[in-house]
């Protein structure tokens, strides 16, 4: 799971590039396509000039409104006898040579001068430089770029916050349930040793103790293996979970019943114990917290080809549809004294340590729900 989180950020990160190498390039070539558009107009511009000089009669409407039109791009016509005229430039004497000469620079950098001839001989040179809307598209990618960092950052910053509040959420769900697993067989084993200070068939009791003494190890062995990879071992799975149905239906109220369907052989899968009968409990108990007076709750194995599914139902109230993409999530419970971890560790034990599936299969409010485990078996 942790891997498919992994390729899916890397998934995201290059769609990102991709879409902001498109809107660079999209951008460059845009700008491209201006300053061949303003250099056409430019090189308009200084064939209406030439009509000024030649005509000998009325200036035509066109020449005019072509010297008219051109009021954004900035420009410096020097004639070979000297004379200067500004267009477009504001705050600039032509009796600044300084200031003149820079922007010529400038604008000789920003685009190839025009030269202007008559008759053959050159009479003047026009620099121009990018307008104001060339400018801005110019810089427009970097302030894209800019914005999408500070939104990204931002949205970083919240969904570490969020991660961060999950993990307390977590950790403080942990030492919860750390406190509710060990508090059940501690009480039962106080009990015994009060027993067996007045008792005088002290066998009977000190095997209870033994018993108790060992959902201790379990308990302990589960939480060590859920905090590191735990090691898989070949087992049969219908055994595995007769176990754990036993263990639970020992402790059920005869109210309830469980039932366990499973083919009359062998199944053999990858499997740690420990982690996939607290994984089985979790849900199996859920099932029986939703049952509010009597009821059944029916777990099945059915084989699929390479796939072996388990399947666990009940009667109970259901799951609302608002809650369903949520039951997964740490902290997430419908119970007054839950905590919210049971499925989400299910979900981890199964699909990171066992490489199997979990999943909600359907859930009617006063019906019931059916849940399903689909893990590898081994041919």
């Amino acid at each position: 799971m942790r891997d498919r989180y992994q390729n899916i950020n890397w998934l995201i990160m290059l769609l990102s590039i991709f879409v902001i190498s498109v809107i660079f390039w999209s951008t460059y070539l845009f700008v491209q396509n201006l300053k061949v558009e303003e250099r056409n107009k430019m090189e308009l511009w200084s064939e209406a000039t030439l009509e000024l000089i030649n005509i000998d009669g009325e200036i035509s409407n066109l020449t005019l409104e072509v010297l008219k039109k051109n009021k954004s791009t900035p420009m410096i016509k020097v004639d070979d006898d000297g004379q200067i005229e500004i267009n477009n430039i504001k705050n600039l004497n032509v009796n600044d040579s300084v200031k003149v000469n820079t922007l010529i620079k400038k604008f000789s950098s920003e685009n190839e001068p025009i030269e202007i001839f008559l008759l053959g001989e050159k009479i003047s040179t026009l620099y121009y430089g990018n307008s104001n809307l060339l400018n801005i598209l110019k810089y427009f990618p970097f302030a894209l770029v800019i914005v999408a960092s500070i939104l990204g950052f931002i949205a970083f910053l919240f969904f570490k916050s969020i991660k961060i509040a999950e993990i307390n959420m977590l950790w403080n769900g942990m030492a919860k349930e750390s406190a509710h697993q060990i508090g059940t067989p501690l009480t039962s084993l106080m009990g015994w040793i009060e027993l067996l200070k007045t008792s005088s068939n002290k066998d009977q009791y000190l095997k209870e103790v033994e018993k108790d003494l060992e959902r201790l190890n379990i308990i302990s062995e589960r939480f060590n293996k859920i905090g590191s990879k735990p090691e898989l071992t070949k087992e049969n799975i219908c055994e595995e979970i007769s176990k754990t149905i036993n263990y639970l239906r020992a402790r059920l109220s005869k109210k309830i019943t469980l039932e366990f369907e499973y083919p009359k052989h062998e199944i053999i899968v990858y499997l740690n114990n420990q982690l996939f009968s607290w994984c089985l409990e979790n849900i199996i108990k859920n099932s029986i917290d939703s049952i509010k007076d009597s009821g059944k709750v029916k777990i099945s194995i059915i084989e699929e080809n390479e796939y072996l599914k388990i399947y666990i139902s009940d009667n109970g109230i259901g799951i609302k549809q608002s809650f369903k993409n949520k039951i997964f999530k740490p902290g997430a419970t419908t119970k007054k004294r839950g905590w919210g971890l049971g499925l989400s560790l299910s979900k981890r034990i199964i699909e990171e340590y066992h490489k199997g599936e979990i999943k909600l299969i359907e859930s009617i409010v006063g019906q019931g729900t059916k849940m399903l485990i689909k893990l590898k078996a081994i041919k």
